[in-house]
């Protein structure tokens, strides 16, 4: 398989300006002729369809929630990055790309990262256009913050709700478009498959989470937008609902997955407190700009925080890394937590946290300033732990939170099925082995605003508008429809004595402590023969209880957890296939003698392509090599 990522050619920072003059155009007569499917309606669904819309383009949105707001873009609340020098600190476009590159480990393309640095400035205008109220400067300007992996403050945020109101502004276009007529929403819904004809994606298969009802539903290219796959780990995170369905259904026809195996591990999160939790709390990273780290030198010290003294604490975060200090990305700030619990340093009744204490800042910048810039922030962790962080230190430990992987597409986010486009966290593209705070939220954006809006035009512009349309009477879609509907009755008559969400605990286990914060080659094997155990357990004793036409939350998770079940081997053979450490792919084999991790850039400089061959059948790996021109290839350090 040849891998075509249609990286422009030319100087780096004028590739995509280049590159948006050469692609073709659809007049807008013609615009008008075309219906485009969005699944998905966070940042980069909401997003795109509203620009799409707006253009002139038919558009049909699809979301399993009763409304778009209620994506888990909603729940982002640290920051976006826009490389606009507000603080005149020394931030550029060129910068934000050099840290985007060097966070990620050196596994991202360089094209690709350079224009969403240089789209982010375009964010914030749009953003602020639509009413999203980012925190000011008492003189009327955007104040910035700083993130991890980067010494200049470039994160625009609202309080810790940055992503609520985002996506609000993003609804507020989506809405004005479904006014309009432009675009036809469906909530609800679940799209569970992709259908392609003639090897071109034309359409998706759908669920009414309601009724129950198989449905088809045609246009002339698909948009996937759908989010990570955090939740293969049972408790991440993420939103409760979030999966990677209507991605691997994709990749089942044919679209490559790529770097499933880098998760990132957030190390600012509510620790784990008993078996009965479903999900997991995140505190933002943007805290680690007030709250200093810290854990007891002494192992076992059980003392109350108040009651252990400043020369008693270790600092570890600022003692070993004095450039960046609390402020490593999360990948490093996330290890080493685990190293100094793993040392018997940890505190809380687990010993699997560590302190986040804001005495200091609140000592010098008095509480009121503190909770004007975290205040929802402190009251969840209130209501959560029943602690108070103003009076003590929070505890936090690492937990699942974002993807890096996802399906593979091009410079122009196209899929290697023509037609079939991926965006934000459902796409690999930006972010290599390690993504940086607050750059989530701008890759949604960038892709549905900025990217999309250009690069979908050079797709259609190749159709006729005319005579190239298919209907949904095709036999393609026909055969989906059966063939969702035969895995669907196949959950249900299985009627064995085990739930979901049972099988669904027992595979995150497995892959938290074997492809979790550190694996190794033995840990990955084991992982391996126990998931294809459970993936055997799963088709043999799930209990599905009730039917398909009616709702059914039993079903819809069943169909999920099946798809997870695949992607828990996938994600073990690509880890496997890596025999380095980078970002968040920590292979404990390969790392410095202080722990940390060793690239191998000869060997393993490339974007990993998995292509599905079929049921019971090793995926294929292909590989897309990254080429370095404008970055040198260097150990990471934030020392």
């Amino acid at each position: 398989m040849k891998l075509d990522s249609k990286i422009p050619e030319g100087p780096l920072a004028e590739k995509w300006t280049k590159h948006k003059f050469n692609l073709k155009l659809v007049n807008p007569a013609n615009k008008r002729k075309y219906t485009i499917i969005v699944v998905g309606t966070g940042l980069a669904g909401a997003a795109a369809a509203a620009s799409l819309a707006e253009l002139g383009y038919n558009v049909k949105a699809f979301s399993f929630h009763d409304s778009p707001r209620r994506a888990h873009s909603i729940a982002a609340q640290g920051g976006i990055n826009a490389a606009k020098n507000y603080q005149n600190d020394g931030d550029s476009v060129y910068r934000l790309f050099y840290d985007t590159i060097k966070g990620g480990d050196y596994r991202a393309r360089e094209a690709n990262v350079y224009r969403l640095a240089e789209v982010s400035v375009n964010i914030i205008d749009q953003a602020v256009a639509q009413g999203v109220p980012f925190a000011r400067e008492y003189g009327g300007t955007l104040a910035n913050r700083s993130f991890g992996g980067a010494q200049v403050s470039r994160t625009f945020y609202a309080r810790g709700q940055t992503g609520q109101q985002l996506l609000l502004g993003a609804y507020s276009a989506l809405n004005r478009q479904i006014a309009s007529g432009k675009v036809t929403m469906y909530t609800r819904t679940e799209m569970l498959d992709v259908v392609t004809v003639d090897g071109k994606a034309r359409g998706i298969v759908t669920r009414n989470l309601v009724t129950g009802k198989i449905e088809s539903h045609a246009g002339d290219a698909v948009l996937l937008c759908t989010g990570g796959y955090g939740n293969v780990f049972f408790l991440s995170t993420n939103a409760m609902n979030s999966n990677v369905t209507a991605a691997w259904r994709a990749h089942k026809k044919g679209a490559l997955f790529s770097n499933p195996c880098y998760t990132q591990i957030h190390p600012t999160c509510i620790p784990v407190s008993g078996d009965y939790q479903s999900k997991l709390t995140l505190m933002s990273e943007s805290l680690r700009n007030d709250g200093r780290v810290w854990v007891p030198k002494k192992v076992g010290d059980n003392r109350h925080p108040d009651q252990i003294p400043e020369e008693e604490r270790d600092y570890y975060l600022e003692r070993r890394y004095r450039s960046f200090g609390n402020l490593v990305p999360r990948d490093v700030a996330s290890r080493n937590a685990k190293m100094v619990c793993d040392e018997g340093r940890g505190v809380g009744p687990t010993k699997l946290a560590v302190y986040l204490d804001f005495a200091d800042a609140i000592k010098r910048d008095g509480e009121q300033k503190i909770s004007e810039k975290y205040g929802n922030l402190f009251d969840m962790y209130e209501k959560i732990t029943g602690e108070n962080p103003y009076k003590m230190p929070m505890r936090i430990y690492p937990a699942v939170h974002y993807t890096m992987g996802g399906l593979w597409v091009d410079y122009n986010l196209m899929t290697n099925i023509p037609g079939l486009y991926a965006l934000g966290e459902a796409n690999f593209s930006d972010h290599g082995a390690n993504r940086l705070g607050a750059s989530a939220l701008m890759q949604g954006l960038a892709d549905g605003y900025f990217v999309i809006p250009y690069t979908i035009g050079d797709y259609l512009a190749g159709m006729n508008p005319s005579t190239d349309k298919v209907s949904v009477d095709h036999p393609e879609f026909k055969k989906a429809e059966q063939e969702v509907m035969d895995m669907t009755k196949k959950l249900l008559s299985i009627n064995g004595t085990k739930t979901v969400d049972d099988l669904h605990k027992e595979l995150g286990k497995v892959m938290w402590e074997y492809c979790g914060m550190a694996r190794n080659a033995e840990g990955l094997k084991i992982a391996k023969q126990k998931i294809k155990e459970i993936k055997a357990d799963f088709w043999k004793n799930v209990r599905v209880l009730g039917k398909n036409e009616e709702l059914n939350q039993s079903l819809e998770k069943a169909h999920r957890v099946a798809d997870f079940i695949e992607l828990g081997e996938l994600m073990v053979d690509d880890a496997l296939a890596r025999n380095e450490s980078c970002g968040g792919h920590f292979r404990e084999e390969y790392q410095s003698e202080d722990g940390e991790a060793e690239r191998d850039d000869e060997h393993y400089a490339y974007v990993s392509c998995w292509e599905y061959k079929g049921p019971g059948q090793e995926e294929e790996l292909h590989k897309e090599e990254l080429i370095f021109e404008n970055v040198k290839l260097t150990k990471r350090s934030y020392k």
